[in-house]
């Protein structure tokens, strides 16, 4: 058992429009982490360092509403406000996750796919679902359908070949910025989640909620440490998270909690 002094800081990132900032720190405090929900003013204010933490989380939820576009105003103030502080995170190889609306932040920040620093021109986007309707459902997913990748995703290392997890959105299809930013992120092995049906193939609408190219429900960036993805992880960590509990014998651990344990196990190992 992970000893009292010796968890991992969590920071969980919320601020206006933030909703899923409890479950995530749950899902972290079960995985052996120490989360703390913090607001962005607080690092705007410079009262609190991202460098005091080992991780950083940014849930999901409607930021700011979503104005403009889903996660935007978030994006923009990671991009234009905290800059050098995100940039040395994420550099150093610390784990970074963002999940639904935390994933359109990451993408429109330009952390996500991280081929170039986080100033340069944005390489890929979330936007409308293809169904042009909020998308509330549960969905498989496979760690690389096609095998692909190379495991380079810390956050996805060892888990099982098809999960299940809830999304909810409404702004979620993946689309990169063109074939060659497609190309290079099948190159690089940055593809790490895909929408499937129960077989564990891609297929369309509904097993893909939201008509994202090449089936992406999450990607990583080149070295592995920062991972989006649409699905929510944290809502399904212990079996009584899943509809069917009473109806089928699932394992007590929910599918999502091994991706928040293998962040925690990475920053043990790297101390």
């Amino acid at each position: 058992m992970v000893g009292t002094m010796t968890k991992p800081k969590v920071l969980i990132l919320r601020t206006a429009g933030t909703n899923c900032d409890m479950e995530t720190a749950q899902a972290f405090r079960l995985a052996g982490g120490e989360p703390e929900r913090v607001h962005i003013n607080r690092f705007i204010q410079g009262d609190v360092k991202l460098a005091d933490f080992a991780i950083l989380a940014i849930p999901g939820g409607f930021s700011y509403g979503d104005d403009i576009a889903s996660g935007k105003v978030l994006a923009n103030e990671l991009r234009y406000k905290l800059y050098e502080q995100i940039r040395v995170f994420s550099a150093s190889g610390k784990p970074v996750i963002g999940i639904c609306n935390g994933f359109q932040v990451l993408v429109k920040s330009g952390l996500l796919p991280g081929f170039e620093t986080i100033d340069q021109e944005l390489q890929a986007t979330l936007s409308f679902n293809d169904s042009a309707k909020f998308e509330d459902r549960w969905v498989y997913l496979a760690h690389d359908a096609r095998r692909t990748t190379h495991d380079k995703c810390l956050w996805t290392k060892g888990i099982k070949k098809i999960i299940h997890l809830p999304v909810a959105h409404g702004e979620g299809k993946f689309i990169p910025k063109g074939e060659e930013v497609l190309d290079q992120l099948k190159k690089n092995g940055q593809i790490v989640m895909q929408y499937v049906d129960e077989r564990g193939k891609t297929a369309g609408y509904p097993c893909n909620p939201n008509g994202s190219i090449e089936n992406i429900a999450g990607i990583c960036n080149p070295a592995g440490n920062v991972f989006g993805l649409m699905p929510h992880p944290e809502r399904h960590v212990t079996k009584y998270n899943h509809p069917q509990w009473t109806r089928k014998k699932l394992p007590e651990e929910g599918d999502g909690l091994a991706i928040f344990r293998n962040a925690v196990n990475y920053v043990l190992s790297e101390k």
